[in-house]
């Protein structure tokens, strides 16, 4: 397989552009997702039949995600830890990445929460509360070092107001890291499911 060394520097950012298109082609209020990155010119090379199927018919596009469905669970940080901890990718995906919706509330409103003990409770009060900002963040890493993310505002909820970064969702892209860690857990490999423009191949 190519090294992922050989992958152009912005190879991250533009599977995450992409997959945050296709997540917000759908709306809002989805479920977790989680998605493969796989090296487009291995793909081509290795399985062009399926390279194809996959809408990627060149490499202008260094990575093609692989969408792998919904994950299990919350998506607060610890039920996605571990969830997350529990994969283990093939040697051929060279990264993985994230989508999620969260709401997020300012640090002062945060404080005020602290003495809650339920996790439903917090959820309720959270979402009720008015100085709440709905997001979806898309984290992406690669195996061999890397991360990049998105973040877009339902309150302003266009494809120019997306955010994106190195930094921005750390938090997030180290949970995410974890499925390239040696574990004990399952395993799980690409799924048949394809991220791209068609609305016929969405997952």
């Amino acid at each position: 397989m190519e090294s992922v060394g050989t992958l152009p520097p912005d190879a991250l950012s533009r599977a995450v552009v992409e997959i945050e298109k296709h997540v917000s082609s759908a709306g809002w209020d989805q479920p977790a997702q989680l998605f493969a990155l796989v090296p487009t010119a291995e793909l081509l090379r290795a399985e062009p039949q399926l390279a194809a199927e996959l809408g990627a018919e060149d490499a202008s596009q260094p990575l093609t995600p692989v969408a792998q469905g919904e994950l299990p669970g919350g998506v607060d940080d610890d039920n996605l830890a571990n969830t997350l901890g529990r994969i283990e990718w093939p040697d051929g995906v060279a990264g993985c990445a994230v989508a999620i919706e969260r709401i997020v509330l300012p640090a002062a409103a945060e404080s005020g929460l602290s003495s809650v003990e339920s996790d439903a409770e917090l959820a309720r009060l959270a979402g009720s509360d008015p100085r709440r900002h709905e997001v979806r963040m898309v984290a992406a890493v690669l195996r061999e070092g890397g991360h990049f993310g998105a973040v877009r505002l339902r309150a302003h909820d266009e494809a120019s107001a997306v955010l994106t970064g190195v930094d921005l969702v750390p938090t997030l892209c180290e949970v995410l890291s974890l499925t390239f860690e040696p574990s004990v857990g399952s395993r799980s490999g690409t799924g048949s499911a394809v991220d791209g423009d068609d609305e016929e191949k969405r997952p």
